[in-house]
């Protein structure tokens, strides 16, 4: 085991250095005071695990590892801590390590044990090249869900709540440069700027470790003073389909199917089971832009003569949009024309009670008027 040890007393240091040494198969290969000489060294270094403290100046031990772990994922950082239990809170977890100053020697060898297991576990399979990877596919409407190996659509398990809803946002502004002061403003509002910039940074190496399984879709890199999130062979159900409503292709007997299979990709609004207020203008965009291509599908299978299609359309508008009027109206002419009388009146009813509930007003005068004729007509 190759160690690099990063630390700005050089007591600690040599105290350190003296510990490991004593065990067996590591080696300390670097030892530094000063961090951004220590990053330059670890970057050009195979080391395996990096002892870092996390009170250094220029450069903070936990913005450091940060950097390092963009440029090499596999490194194992052990802080080397004498923070209250606020920070064991913050750090002791699965994928981090930290020692407590004054340093124990059995808590070192520990740690020195579990890094040891780690290395021991067999690498990863090496990925294929850029032009020979098959496209990973993605949803976002409703549920946030990645192909995984079986080529199953699964929901992405986070080890922290804040974990995925950066991910998130820095997904839905990928190939964009994200700075660190709107995501701590976004993320940790309440914390003073050191503990926010530490759950930042820990919360990156997060993400970092949970998509390096699929390192040749999703690149999290760090850029000026922020993060972009690129983005390479994934196939989101988004963009297919605002791809296809972009095309131009015009509706009609020969592309209705087509229509129908891109339509389908609307399992429910754009990060629906999510509610982050940032996401409620790209949501609300998206669902009015299906809405609309909805509408125009089942209109056509209406005029078309095919009542059956039309209705579910309808149907489905009326469940995901509930106050599209329009949707409401068509249901009520397609059973109007089945003598499928109580329907028309629960369908009528149902609209009135949403747009009183949610809008105050009621329905329309042409939605009124047809109504009262349809009851006058079928009293008589």
């Amino acid at each position: 085991m190759k160690a690099i040890l990063v630390d700005d007393e050089q007591l600690a240091l040599d105290f350190l250095a003296y510990h490991l040494s004593k065990m067996p198969d590591v080696e300390i290969v670097g030892k530094y005071i000063d961090p951004l000489k220590a990053r330059e060294g670890i970057l050009a270094s195979d080391a395996d695990v990096v002892f870092l403290d996390i009170h250094l100046p220029e450069l903070s031990g936990i913005e450091l590892a940060e950097q390092l772990l963009e440029h090499r994922p596999g490194l194992n950082i052990v802080f080397v801590t004498a923070y209250d239990e606020y920070a064991i809170k913050a750090f002791e977890l699965n994928a981090l390590d930290y020692v407590m100053k004054p340093i124990g020697k059995d808590r070192l060898a520990r740690t020195v044990e579990r890094i040891r297991d780690r290395l021991g576990r067999p690498s990863a399979a090496v990925r294929p090249a850029p032009d020979e990877l098959r496209p990973i596919r993605m949803t976002l409407f409703r549920k946030v869900r990645l192909e995984d190996e079986t080529g199953e659509l699964s929901p992405i398990r986070w080890r922290t709540n804040k974990a995925q809803e950066l991910f998130l946002y820095l997904l839905q502004h990928r190939e964009q440069l994200v700075c660190k002061s709107l995501l701590i403003d976004l993320l940790w509002p309440e914390y003073d700027p050191d503990k926010a910039y530490a759950q930042l940074y820990t919360t990156v190496y997060h993400v970092r470790k949970k998509l390096e399984p699929y390192s040749a879709y999703f690149k999290l890199t760090n850029a000026m003073d922020g993060y972009m999130l690129k983005i390479g062979h994934a196939e989101m159900d988004i963009e297919l389909w605002e791809k296809f409503l972009n095309s131009g292709v015009p509706l009609n007997a020969e592309t209705i199917r087509e229509y129908e299979r891109v339509e389908e990709l609307y399992a429910g609004d754009y990060l629906e089971d999510y509610d982050y207020v940032w996401a409620e203008q790209e949501r609300y965009r998206l669902s009015e832009s299906w809405r609309k291509m909805a509408l125009q599908m089942a209109d056509w299978h209406q005029e078309h003569g095919d009542p059956d299609r039309a209705e579910a359309l309808y149907a489905k508008i009326c469940t995901l949009q509930p106050l599209t009027e329009e949707a409401h109206f068509a249901l009520m002419k397609i059973y109007a024309a089945r003598s499928n009388h109580p329907s028309v009146q629960r369908q009528y009813e149902k609209l009135k009670s949403l747009l009183m509930q949610e809008l105050g007003i009621h329905p329309s005068p042409h939605v009124t008027e047809w109504y009262a004729r349809w009851v006058k007509e079928h009293r008589e």
